[in-house]
């Protein structure tokens, strides 16, 4: 007796590699793609780099320790951005009636929404961010203890789940609301830029918001803080940099939550 699993995934590794070979059918065309995909990912590293060209620290931190906040985001954001960025174009199969073809699919809706477009050009940005990372880390004055080597690796992958939820529960606005884009870019695009900072540049509600309500100091903030060795300039104690895979497992449940309401809200245009 067949494997249904087995079968679910053979059909994801075939949906996976026609992507691939339709993305790569035109070899050189794809390499430009891929390297010029990069180019906004190394301005956003630039624009802190251009800030401490005029300044010794920023929120109180030195370049170093803020290239390891910086190193922690990007690396993040890019590999989820290419895993799960490309839900993004949710409403445009909620609008156009294209998500009733994946929902009669013996599959899972998300999987399929994720391997139908996966952009595999902003595979360079994950390396970049990757690398930055690498650098970041190696350059910074880093006592290396067995627990901050794991945390080290823990940190980047807790990122990359808060990210891919916050991809997912943004994109799940769209059944109920279409035109929602721009709402979700706003918490994505903007979650990316917060979190290339130290929280200590932003005040007030704003701080509040992004950093705690929504939970982007676990992204980058907190674990640099813990890689660094540092006391929180806002008061929290040392442990909390250590919480980010559990902050990222809590939203990656709520991200699954939204996700099934969506789907059982949505209604096939030809209802």
């Amino acid at each position: 007796m067949a494997d249904p699993s087995g079968g679910a995934l053979a059909a994801y590794r075939a949906l996976l590699g026609a992507q691939a070979r339709a993305q790569t059918a035109y070899r050189t065309s794809f390499v430009i793609d891929v390297v010029g995909n990069v180019g906004s990912t190394i301005f956003d590293v630039l624009t802190v780099l251009v800030i401490f060209g005029v300044t010794r620290e920023l929120g109180g931190f030195t370049l170093r320790e803020a290239m390891v906040i910086v190193g922690l985001s990007t690396c993040a954001f890019a590999v989820a951005d290419l895993l799960v960025g490309n839900i993004e174009r949710l409403p445009r199969y909620v609008r156009t009636g294209l998500f009733d073809a994946v929902l009669v699919r013996p599959l899972g809706a998300l999987p399929q929404l994720l391997l139908m477009d996966l952009p595999l050009r902003k595979v360079s940005r994950a390396v970049f961010g990757l690398a930055v990372l690498v650098v970041a880390v190696g350059s910074a004055d880093v006592e290396w203890t067995p627990a901050r080597a794991l945390l080290v690796l823990l940190a980047p992958l807790a990122g990359v789940v808060f990210f891919g939820s916050v991809f997912v529960a943004t994109a799940t606005v769209s059944f109920w609301w279409v035109d929602s884009g721009e709402l979700a870019n706003s918490v994505t695009y903007g979650g990316r830029d917060f979190t290339s900072y130290p929280i200590t540049v932003f005040e007030g509600w704003f701080r509040a918001l992004f950093a705690y309500g929504l939970g982007f100091a676990f992204v980058s903030y907190h674990p640099a803080l813990a890689l660094l060795g540092r006391a929180d300039p806002l008061g929290l104690p040392a442990w909390v940099g250590w919480t980010a895979p559990a902050v990222a497992l809590v939203a990656a449940a709520g991200a699954a939550a939204a996700w099934r309401t969506g789907v059982r809200h949505y209604r096939s245009t030809g209802s």
